[in-house]
């Protein structure tokens, strides 16, 4: 039986992974029946990241696999959220899962829509869509697509990052990440 988490933000970035201790190959995968979007997660009223909820939907992102200590340590990562069971069948992925694996998803049944007061911070967008970008250009499209709240305030943190996780971006990429968000 192997365990793995679906990583549908930051944790698509091989370098913010890291942070956590994480090296295991993500592989690109889709979820039938989640939503994506940005909200408000927990006390931390400084930025607002991405959120999944159960729903009519589906959302791209990597497959990882993950031993019990490291899932304790994205336990504690993604605090806020929790972590629920994924059926194996809702899934699509060039990862062949057995019935004994485990594929596990850090959701948020509800959440505030950001605001002035806790944006959505730019260098969040830029560790995501880089992730996204470790991937593919098609991939990142995809990732906005299927993302709810684009319209809500962003803060550009460049010069001074607020989001703790911000690794793995190359300064060379924020022309093509500013054009991806800006619907290019």
């Amino acid at each position: 039986m192997n365990q793995y988490i679906f990583g549908y933000g930051s944790l698509m970035n091989s370098a913010s992974r890291k942070l956590t201790g994480q090296t295991a190959e993500a592989i690109p995968a889709t979820v039938e029946g989640l939503r994506r979007y940005w909200g408000k997660v927990g006390d931390n009223n400084t930025l607002s990241p991405l959120v999944v909820s159960r729903g009519q939907g589906e959302v791209n992102g990597v497959i990882l696999r993950v031993n019990d200590e490291e899932l304790l340590e994205f336990d504690a990562r993604e605090n806020g959220y929790q972590r629920v069971k994924l059926d194996r069948t809702c899934i699509t992925s060039q990862l062949s899962l057995s019935t004994k694996d485990t594929v596990w998803v850090y959701t948020k049944d509800y959440s505030e829509p950001p605001c002035n007061l806790s944006p959505i911070m730019q260098t969040y967008v830029d560790t995501v869509l880089s992730g996204c970008l470790e991937v593919s250009e098609d991939f990142a499209k995809q990732f906005i697509k299927q993302t709810i709240g684009w319209n809500f305030p962003i803060e550009n943190d460049r010069l001074d990052p607020k989001y703790k996780n911000y690794a793995g971006v190359n300064k060379h990429n924020y022309p093509l990440i500013d054009k991806l968000v800006q619907g290019g």
